[in-house]
């Protein structure tokens, strides 16, 4: 039976539609308030209690039977991962779930006013745009749903809501932030063009198919309504390894019959992803982890996928492989209906660059190429703490040395590497897996395993390895001593600047989005700090991310003001990266003014003259015309990263 709130949601899916899509690209500043608020309008007062039917449904089918009931046998391997970040992927929105500020929070963007309540244990938001003209007599458009599913639980939440279209969900505009606990814009927390709108999402089609397990949106295209169901909601025990049903029941039967024994068939029955060979284990974790192709001949959107653990993942949605276009035919079609498909993930050479797609770093390495690498020889969803679940004996150069068994003595390490044992420099991964890949506002280690060349560099746009610690080095220094080490070429042909300026002012200040972005990040991060020789204090990055807080893209700036935190610096004060420079004055120039009081206050931190004459801050009262003509350089080409 239709309740009186489903067919309210029905009833005002045009006016929820319009306003989830009406974020400005340039928002507001998402304004919060702790008080009470008027309730203007003429919306009708839903029932109280959510409608069951406007939720996904959890439903075991299909052999799925539930991790409640690993637990019983598998205690250990449960409790681990139920306190891991896979598990909080997607949760039924409620006070012990939702990490944001929501009772009587009033959110502003573009004309729409969100105000965010509590019911019980129900958050509620009701939309209201402004009336078109200023008259008593016409009240403002309302519309009022519950917010139903929460998204992350790490680093940000995103919101779901109902819109009336069988279970369907769609995004509430604005997400939390846990790191700064704040509302800001959705849109704000993508590497975007300033100019680009928002775009409605829809949890069924989007998000379930990588944050749920076994999702079955089941889409009906004539009627646009969906009627999802879910065998869990997260990333759970089956997602893993497999529909449980029959290791479960010969497990009970066991039992029952008081055997002993295992029985033989139990393994067969379930799938251990350690017990399968490397190839077979990664395809796995690259169901959700790569970037691949969805035909719409697998039909996932009306019945979900095909594919189980242990399956060839590549029989039903193939990885897409740049450097392997004449392998996969295929592709052409592909890319001439998505001519921007390979920009938006992948750096020009074909290497991956955006987050939750490491599988496609993998596969090109040669580690994994040896037929012996996969995943599981780094990671571990049980033995491992939830930040990055690195197995607890993976955690340093231990991870390489089990394939690499010559750099076990610290002597050989640092003979290989040119730093000194049990530096930054001399941990394997900085080097061959530096923060090239974007992603939730934050930069990530590429998944390819690779060595730091700056012919790479140059050709691809990916900032070097080398250059992305010691972030006062110019690029010609970078390349003198890979020649010196490891015999490398000079490069014929290096950028302006790059034997006088360093190179991540360079890309700073004339990058495309993407590659401030990472420079941005990295001006935060403490062992480029500690090798850059920037001390708690009037670093001289400061000046730079000064700039950096003025950047046309929302997502840098949010890096930015991080970065100069992390730094020891201070943004102005009523900083708020959402907003863009066409909406306030400009903060490079406060910045500035802080950093240079503070330089001339501080002798012992002053720059040494060569540092400051490679970061173009050799002339602290002439910044602006310094970084002018770089700034001209800059490369505007739209970007669009798709994490």
């Amino acid at each position: 039976m239709v309740s009186r709130l489903t067919a309210f949601l029905a009833g005002v899916t045009a006016i929820a539609a319009a306003l989830l899509t009406g974020c400005s690209p340039s928002p507001t500043p998402p304004t919060a308030s702790n008080t009470p608020v008027s309730q203007p309008g003429a919306a009708v007062a839903p029932e109280p209690g959510l409608d069951p039917a406007v939720l996904p449904v959890v439903s075991a089918t299909n052999g799925y039977v539930g991790s409640s009931s690993c637990q019983e046998c598998h205690a250990d391997p449960y409790e681990s991962w139920h306190r891991s970040y896979h598990r909080t992927m997607t949760q039924l929105a409620d006070a012990k779930t939702v990490k944001a500020r929501f009772d009587h929070v009033v959110l502003t963007n573009d004309g729409t006013r969100f105000t965010l309540s509590t019911r019980s244990n129900e958050l509620w938001v009701r939309m209201e745009r402004a009336a078109q003209r200023n008259s008593d007599a016409v009240k403002p458009e309302a519309a009022e749903a519950p917010i139903t599913l929460v998204t992350g639980s790490h680093h940000m939440q995103v919101f779901w809501l109902p819109n009336g279209m069988g279970n369907c969900q769609i995004g509430f505009p604005f997400t939390w932030l846990i790191p700064e606990q704040r509302w800001v814009p959705r849109n704000s927390t993508f590497l975007r063009p300033p100019d680009a709108q928002h775009r409605a999402e829809t949890w069924n089609i989007v998000c379930s198919r990588c944050h749920t397990t076994a999702p079955e949106p089941h889409l009906n295209r004539q009627e646009r309504t969906f009627a999802t169901q879910v065998a869990e909601f997260g990333i759970s025990c089956e997602a893993c390894h497999g529909p449980a049903e029959r290791h479960v029941a010969l497990e009970r039967d066991r039992r029952k019959q008081g055997l002993a024994q295992k029985d033989p068939k139990l393994d067969h029955a379930i799938v251990h992803p350690e017990k399968l060979d490397p190839a077979r284990a990664s395809q796995v974790c690259a169901f959700c982890h790569s970037m691949k192709w969805y035909d719409r001949n697998e039909g996932w959107s009306e019945t979900g996928f095909r594919f189980r653990p242990g399956d060839d993942l590549e029989a039903t949605t193939p990885v897409i492989r740049p450097r392997h276009l004449d392998q996969q035919p295929w592709l052409n079609r592909v890319l001439a209906a998505n001519p921007d498909l390979l920009n938006d993930y992948f750096w020009p050479d074909g290497m991956i660059r955006v987050s939750g797609r490491e599988y496609n770093g993998l596969i090109e390495s040669p580690c994994f190429k040896g037929g012996k690498f996969s995943c599981l020889s780094c990671h571990s969803l049980h033995n491992s703490e939830p930040d990055d679940q690195l197995a607890r004996n993976r955690t340093d150069n231990r991870a390489c040395i089990q394939c690499h068994p010559k750099y076990r003595e610290t002597a050989a390490v640092a003979a290989h590497t040119h730093h000194a044992p049990n530096s930054s420099g001399s941990e394997c991964y900085n080097c061959h897996m530096p923060h090239t890949t974007y992603g939730v506002l934050s930069a990530i280690r590429s998944h390819e395993v690779s060595s730091p060349r700056v012919a790479d560099a140059l050709s691809s746009g990916r900032p070097d390895a080398c250059s992305l610690c010691h972030l006062d080095r110019p690029l010609q220094w970078t390349a003198g001593k890979l020649q010196e080490w490891y015999k490398q070429p000079v490069p014929a042909a290096l950028p302006s600047g790059a034997d006088s300026v360093a190179e991540s002012v360079r890309i700073a200040l004339t990058g495309n989005a993407g590659q401030r972005a990472l420079i941005t990040w990295h001006y935060g991060w403490e062992p480029a700090l500690r090798a850059s020789g920037v001390a708690k204090g009037p670093g001289w990055t400061e000046p730079v991310l000064g700039q950096l807080l003025d950047d046309p893209y929302a997502a840098i700036r949010c890096l930015a003001e991080r970065s100069l935190k992390q730094s020891g610096g201070t943004p102005p004060a009523g900083y708020d990266y959402t907003v863009g420079l066409q909406a306030r004055p400009g903060t490079r120039e406060v910045v500035w003014s802080q950093w240079m009081q503070r330089i001339k206050s501080d002798t012992p931190s002053a720059l040494p003259e060569a540092v400051a004459k490679r970061t173009l801050l050799d002339r602290p009262g002439a910044m602006a015309e310094a970084f002018a003509p770089w700034l001209q350089r800059r490369d505007e080409r739209p970007m669009r990263l798709r994490e």
